[in-house]
């Protein structure tokens, strides 16, 4: 995506050789026999970057590949998933090449995806235009000081009557998906812009534990990408209320990554130069567009119905007694829980 839309991280050397891999030294492990042939396209300076953040080596590379394809083949025979050099180098990025929490991450990844049919099944562009030509999601055309794409988000132009919240989840899952095959994007991490102007009570109501609990399960524990920072503006008195139901569900290090403007656009600037941001944040440029980021989910759709749209084995047959992330399960909200977030809501008025 040439540096314009591209994760990043810290962890000891130790991480490389977990407990499950620690009798396959540097030289007993077996050559790197990989289905499909990867190609490197990291900078040299990402190629530096990498290696002091995230603890790879670009000489031990294939290698760690392999052993995390031989332990999904050891220890997860009937998991259907891409044993691809390029894909498994997703999640040893996103959890700092120690190979069982990437197995981990791998095998949660797949059981999100078939815990939650109505956000994942025929998930492709074509079938969410309207949530697209609706601007509530693009993302900038240029990336942040430090190399992360920014994704926009704006639940102001979402219009409830029109389509269940899902399809807003659909869109930024799609997203996501989209940007993590940037080879960038997987070692800068990326940063999240929202824009809660406009947001009514009634609207918020829709966002209440039952999805915050499942949206941030899937962002934390089952989808190999780093959130480096959520910016928050013209946040309403509301987003108190919205923050009181997410908070819960949030890890510190991503709690302490959220950052509240208001309408203070001198503060967003701090942290966002407005050199990449569009007009409507007190930008330079220009007015922001999310026709260019519509077009290139678009063009992926035959990528997008390979994966998302095809018929597959049973869920048991798949991922066996493996369980998905704390809040994933398919359990259905009961009005007792939307009764207290709209009570919780309320109080912020």
């Amino acid at each position: 995506m040439n540096g314009s839309w591209e994760l990043m991280s810290e962890e000891s050397d130790s991480l490389r050789t977990s407990p499950s891999a620690a009798s396959l030294s540097e030289n007993e492990l077996p050559p790197p026999s990989a289905p499909a042939g990867y190609v490197c396209s990291l900078t040299e300076e990402l190629v530096a970057k990498a290696r002091e953040e995230l603890q790879e080596k670009p000489e031990w590379r294939l290698r760690d590949v392999q052993a995390l394809r031989d332990m999904v083949r050891k220890e997860c025979p009937h998991l259907s998933t891409s044993l691809e050099d390029a894909f498994l180098l997703r999640f040893l990025r996103a959890r700092k090449f120690d190979y069982d929490r990437a197995l981990q991450l791998l095998i949660n990844y797949h059981s999100c995806r078939r815990s939650w049919p109505e956000v994942f099944n025929d998930l492709r562009p074509s079938a969410l235009k309207e949530v697209l030509a609706s601007g509530f999601l693009t993302v900038l055309p240029h990336t942040d000081p430090r190399g992360c794409p920014v994704l926009c988000l704006r639940p102001d132009r979402w219009i409830p009557s029109n389509y269940p919240i899902t399809e807003n989840i659909r869109a930024v899952y799609l997203t996501l998906e989209k940007l993590i095959q940037s080879e960038e994007t997987q070692v800068n991490g990326i940063v999240i812009l929202a824009d809660y102007k406009g947001v009514s009570l009634s609207k918020a109501s829709h966002f209440g534990p039952f999805i915050a609990k499942k949206v941030i399960g899937i962002l934390q524990d089952g989808f190999p990408i780093r959130i480096k920072a959520v910016h928050v503006v013209n946040e309403p008195r509301i987003f108190k209320g919205i923050f009181a139901i997410i908070k819960p569900f949030l890890k510190e290090k991503i709690a302490n990554r959220f950052f509240l403007h208001g309408s203070d656009l001198n503060s967003l600037h701090t942290n966002l130069p407005r050199n990449i941001l569009p007009r409507e944040y007190g930008g330079t440029a220009g007015e922001l567009d999310i026709t260019a980021w519509n077009a290139v989910l678009l063009a992926s759709e035959e990528d997008f119905v390979r994966e998302f749209c095809q018929p597959g084995p049973p869920c048991d047959s798949i991922l066996g007694q493996a369980l998905p992330p704390e809040g994933l399960s398919s359990e259905v909200p009961c009005d007792d829980s939307m009764r207290a977030v709209k009570s919780q809501l309320y109080s912020c008025y």
